[in-house]
């Protein structure tokens, strides 16, 4: 391998990158801006995320990673990003409570605006335009203007990602995440399901053993950990542009950070070994997460993982697992497998999201939620068999009362509901009751898992 620099990316194949700017010199204008611009997260707040990824890898938390399909200018507004950190918040609560550990939070936010395309073509009556490949590339409007990769557009993703940074550290910090406010969480819309009553009698559960710890003298006043908590950013790293712009020496380690978010990952388009997405994810301190499916063999994944991570070190890189319900009995095993003979550190994630996605008759992209809560019981238990933690999942979701997901045992979403509240620029989200009703799966499971493992402890 050459020496790495923030650029070695550029003389190498890459795929999902667009490549007809109409004028790369804009470009370049812009990407030269950025390299002046602040940076949205700092050096020591990744090596902290990295530290409770460590964690994670050796079973001692679990990993909670979700947020929107793709980011949108349009719908950028502070109540949407409240109520997203907000279920987010709940479902924390359920799996620290369900599973007795705690729960690293990051959220698919403050820069997840680009996508890759299944076909980097769209066709509508007759029409053919470029696919929309994310706000930070072109515009989901269908005219021919609107498709065209516009450089301005990153700046805009950039500013939105600040001030995105801004309001959810005020979230996290001033005093709305106290867990003397799990009862304020609910949302409106969500109030009287049956995923929101379950939550609402944890939270009874959880106020009495605040009151005990009170009276002892524990208090969110005397204890950080009770009144705020640490949120952290990921995205997927797929314009190394914006990237390389952002990649700055941190002035305490000497070394690289991408400082677009405290965690990137690699899709599982864009995984090859001697293309440009891993060549630039192996250079930079960040923890990084491949996204791995059907077609990877266990000894390239072998080879992925000491490319990016050469010094094994535990918190550096996540396994994102996308298989489907259908299909991930059968590949994931053999990776667990190999992985854990290996002895290589890694975290253990499912996405449930991606490899469930079914068109409808009536041409809406959607996602059964029992084909999520599937696969992720399936994961989670391949995981426990190959003696390996299952220490994550990696969602895609949102708080508004949308109807994307078909299914739900709360209030049920079907294929003639999808129109009345569709609302995603890309790909079908769970709403706040389906992703309730995931972490309470989750928490049930782990918390199976923690009782055979004492019982077998016990024998």
């Amino acid at each position: 391998m050459t020496k790495w620099t923030p650029s070695s990316w550029r003389s190498l194949p890459s795929k999902h990158i667009p490549d007809d700017y109409p004028d790369i010199k804009k470009l370049v204008e812009v990407e030269t801006a950025l390299k002046g611009h602040p940076p949205l997260v700092f050096a020591g707040e990744a090596r902290r995320l990295k530290a409770r990824l460590a964690d994670v890898a050796n079973g001692k938390a679990f990993l909670l990673q979700g947020g929107d399909c793709a980011e949108s200018f349009k719908e950028f507004h502070p109540d949407n990003l409240r109520d997203m950190f907000r279920v987010m918040m709940q479902m924390a609560v359920v799996l620290t409570y369900g599973a007795g550990k705690p729960v690293v939070k990051v959220g698919r936010i403050a820069g997840q605006f680009g996508k890759p395309r299944s076909s980097p073509i769209e066709e509508r009556n007759g029409i053919t335009l470029p696919s929309y490949r994310g706000d930070n590339i072109n515009g989901m409007e269908f005219d021919e203007k609107s498709r065209i990769p516009n450089p301005k557009r990153l700046l805009k993703a950039y500013g939105q990602s600040a001030a995105t940074l801004n309001l959810l550290r005020a979230f996290s910090t001033g005093g709305y995440a106290n867990l003397r406010n799990i009862h304020k969480w609910t949302l409106g819309f969500a109030s009287q399901s049956e995923q929101t009553n379950r939550y609402k009698v944890l939270c009874e559960k959880i106020s009495e053993a605040m009151d005990f710890m009170e009276a002892c003298g524990v208090t969110p006043e005397s204890t950080p950990q009770m009144s705020a908590t640490d949120y952290y950013t990921s995205h997927e790293g797929l314009l190394l542009g914006y990237e390389e712009a952002m990649t700055r020496i941190d002035s305490t380690t000497g070394r690289w950070y991408d400082t677009s978010a405290h965690m990137l990952w690699i899709g599982n388009r864009t995984r090859q070994l001697d293309h440009a997405h891993v060549e630039f994810m192996r250079g930079i301190e960040n923890p990084v997460a491949i996204k791995i499916g059907e077609g990877l063999e266990s000894d390239e994944l072998i080879k992925l993982i000491d490319r990016l991570n050469p010094e094994n070190e535990a918190g550096k890189i996540t396994l994102i697992a996308r298989y489907g319900h259908t299909k991930v009995k059968k590949y994931l095993p053999e990776l667990a497998r190999v992985v854990k003979k290996s002895g290589r550190h890694v975290v253990w994630s499912c996405d449930p999201m991606h490899g469930n996605t079914i068109k409808t008759t009536t041409g809406y992209k959607t996602r059964p939620v029992d084909n999520i809560l599937s696969e992720v019981k399936s994961f989670m238990q391949v995981l426990h068999s190959e003696n390996c933690w299952p220490g994550g999942v990696h969602f895609e979701m949102t708080g508004q009362n949308v109807t994307e997901c078909l299914g739900g045992s709360a209030r049920v979403v079907r294929e003639e509901d999808l129109s009345s509240r569709y609302h995603t620029h890309c790909d079908p989200r769970l709403n706040a009751d389906q992703a309730l009703e995931l972490a309470f799966l989750i928490a049930e499971e782990l918390g199976n898992y923690k009782k055979e493992t004492l019982r077998k402890l016990a024998v």
